[in-house]
């Protein structure tokens, strides 16, 4: 399954989480994650904490410890669970404590939370099973939000990356590029609501959403490419390939451009009643 660009979908018959190579290859990339993913709108923090009834926080597939670094220093207790040890390493090195495991694994050992979170993750849990054991994890009124980056080059730069796509990895999904990508996460939020619907102890769902820009030098962008999942699906060959004629492409487009980011959240409090 290759899923460049620019995240996971599913192949057909087979649902996301199910492709448990491409969910725990990121970790190859760990330092270069860390450097060059794009973090999340303070926002969408505020707006999490503020749903919390408390400061104690489990960050699903918390990889380097992006998102858990934002809500530390917003003031939460921040417990990482991370299937990867090569990830958790580098989150542990920035200061968040992480524990090994699958979340449908992940065993609470009788703690309770305030906040179940997942940033770029929750597409690689079982939906159903993710939301149930959320569930049990949460304090009533406690809240699991889900989110997700989804970015939108200018109509230029995504044509041009389209065209590369579509030249050095056919079939690999170019049209993302040049069509609303938003509306894949959205497809992923609607995906997790069903699942905090089927778990028992979940108020109704919301969906929110939060706008925002990042600049890319060619540099900062290419540094990203290999983090994207599948990369350790291609070839050496194919890599080189890709890197040096996306790097062209965003050079005669004058070697920078704007990313539009909208950063979707699904969200859930969990009742007195679970």
């Amino acid at each position: 399954m290759t899923t460049i660009p620019p995240e996971p979908t599913p192949a057909a018959g087979r649902r996301t989480h199910e492709h448990r190579d491409v969910a725990e290859a990121f970790g190859a990339e760990a330092a270069r994650y860390q450097r060059a993913r794009p973090s999340y709108p303070q926002a969408m923090v505020e707006r999490i904490v503020a749903a919390m009834p408390g400061p104690d926080m489990v960050d699903v597939g918390c990889g380097t410890g992006i998102s858990s670094r934002l809500f530390q220093a917003a003031g939460c207790q921040v417990l990482g669970v991370e299937p990867d040890a090569r990830m958790a390493e580098e989150a542990r090195t920035a200061g968040t404590e992480v524990e090994i495991a699958r979340f449908e694994d992940w065993d609470p050992a009788g703690r309770a939370f305030d906040a179940v979170v997942a940033g770029q993750a929750w597409h690689w849990v079982d939906p159903g099973a993710g939301a149930a054991k959320a569930a049990r994890a949460l304090r009533p009124g406690g809240c699991l939000a889900v989110f997700w980056n989804a970015g939108q080059p200018p109509p230029a730069v995504g044509a041009a990356l389209a065209d590369t796509y579509g030249r050095v990895l056919p079939g690999s999904g170019r049209s993302l590029w040049t069509r609303p990508i938003v509306d894949m996460y959205l497809t992923m939020c609607a995906t997790a609501a069903d699942g905090m619907r089927s778990a028992d102890g979940f108020a109704e769902p919301e969906q929110w959403r939060f706008d925002w820009e990042r600049p890319y030098t060619r540099d900062e962008w290419l540094d990203q490419v290999p983090t994207f999942g599948g990369w350790s699906r291609l070839t050496a060959g194919v890599q080189q390939d890709l890197l040096a004629s996306v790097g062209a492409a965003i050079d005669a487009l004058g070697g920078s451009f704007v990313m539009s980011y909208a950063t979707v959240v699904a969200a859930a409090t969990r009742g007195d009643g679970s």
